[in-house]
């Protein structure tokens, strides 16, 4: 392993992790620049892709950086509370207000108001909201004198808010009040360059400093996590007071991470690979740049004359007429498999659903491979120029 630490992109507070080629690398840039406006945000992704990590740091990046974050889970407040605590109360309000509360909205003045699963919100509190936002106004529980509003609204959900509005469930109009500047998060299984770095993230927070068997890493990177980052930083906690030795070894892992087959190039913090050969990325580059050709061009060309089928019966029918063989085994059925899988999305108009169900796969084992390919691309563009620099 090259003894260059690999980079870890951690620009503040909210620890935005990503490793090499992480798609994550975009998607900050994208929010560094709506950092710098007053727009709305609206961050979309499944449960525990780090959405409020990102509300953080686009906060930490703003002109507002100075104030307060106020953050609210829609989901977790009961709603006969949540009305309260978004904009506040009078005493005497209701049975039980003995004494005057500000909400979260007047505390977030200067600030940032940070609403967590607004697909949760209730129907008669986001008529409420939406006058917030369109008055910049709002008045606590009990009161008949306004307030001014002054904070800048980041919301986020796990849930498509378009077919909640079909559904009736959600206020179009408020709808379109929040998707001023979409952010979509991807999950942790399409990006499994970041696995590593997070790992080593959470390891070190735990204040571990045992070191972690390159066979561990190679199957959290194959592993699909639908439980995203959350699921990731928990397996760390576990493996903090679970592993026994001074090292934490394969055998460390329990199920279903312990089940994954490991992953044949290794993410390392220098940017680099091992293959499981002991090849290092480079190599495997260069194979990746070697795809066999075609696959009827070179190993199905049927002979134009017919087989005499009593002269050949020692051959797997599958077999009969592939006249050579491919030189590199796992590369010519890499290329094979990503041919199948073009098809199948070809067909289906990009549906990746439809795709996966086609081809028998699971939707996130079919993103992984995409991916997965789309990482091998990057690394070969990397060092493509010097590979493909002619001889003098």
């Amino acid at each position: 392993m090259n003894s260059q630490a690999r980079q870890i992109h951690e620009t503040d507070s909210s620890k935005v992790i990503h490793g090499i080629g992480s798609p994550l690398i975009s998607i900050l840039k994208n929010a560094e620049r709506i950092a710098g406006s007053e727009a709305t945000v609206l961050l979309t992704g499944e449960t525990g892709t780090g959405k409020e990590v990102f509300a953080r740091h686009i906060h930490a990046h703003s002109r507002r950086a100075g104030g307060p974050f106020v953050p609210v889970n829609c989901g977790a407040i009961p709603e006969n509370l949540l009305e309260s605590e978004l904009f506040g109360h009078v005493k005497g309000a209701f049975t039980g207000a003995d004494r005057a509360r500000k909400g979260r909205i007047e505390l977030a003045r200067g600030g940032t108001l940070f609403l967590d699963e607004v697909g949760e919100m209730p129907l008669s509190l986001q008529v409420k909201l939406l006058r917030v936002l369109q008055e910049r106004v709002f008045d606590p529980v009990g009161s008949n004198e306004s307030i001014a509003a002054d904070f800048r609204l980041i919301a986020a959900t796990n849930r498509d808010l378009l077919a909640e509005v079909e559904a009736g469930r959600f206020r179009r109009d408020l709808y379109y009040r929040l998707f001023v500047c979409p952010i979509e998060l991807p999950s942790l299984c399409e990006r499994p360059m970041d696995v590593v770095p997070l790992f080593r993230h959470f390891w070190a927070k735990l204040g571990e400093k045992r070191p972690v068997e390159q066979g561990v890493l190679a199957r959290l990177e194959s592993y699909a996590w639908p439980g995203n980052v959350r699921e990731l930083e928990n397996l760390c906690q576990r493996l903090s007071v679970c592993a026994p030795g001074e090292a934490v070894r394969v055998e460390d892992l329990p199920a279903p991470y312990s089940e994954v087959e490991p992953s044949s190039v290794v993410t390392l913090f220098a940017g680099e690979a091992e293959c499981a050969d002991g090849r290092t990325m480079e190599h495997e580059a260069e194979a990746l740049r070697e795809l066999t050709p075609p696959v009827d061009a070179r190993c199905l060309h049927v002979f134009d004359d017919a087989v005499d089928e009593e002269e050949n019966t020692d051959v797997d029918p599958l077999l009969v007429g592939v006249e050579e063989f491919p030189s590199d085994l796992p590369a010519f059925l890499r290329d094979l498999e990503y041919r199948f899988i073009d098809a199948a999305l070809a067909k289906h108009g990009g549906n990746k659903n439809a795709a996966a169900k086609a081809l028998g796969l699971r939707r996130t084992t079919l993103v992984e491979k995409l991916k997965r390919r789309a990482q091998h691309a990057a690394r070969s563009e990397g060092t493509g120029d010097s590979a493909a620099a002619p001889s003098a």
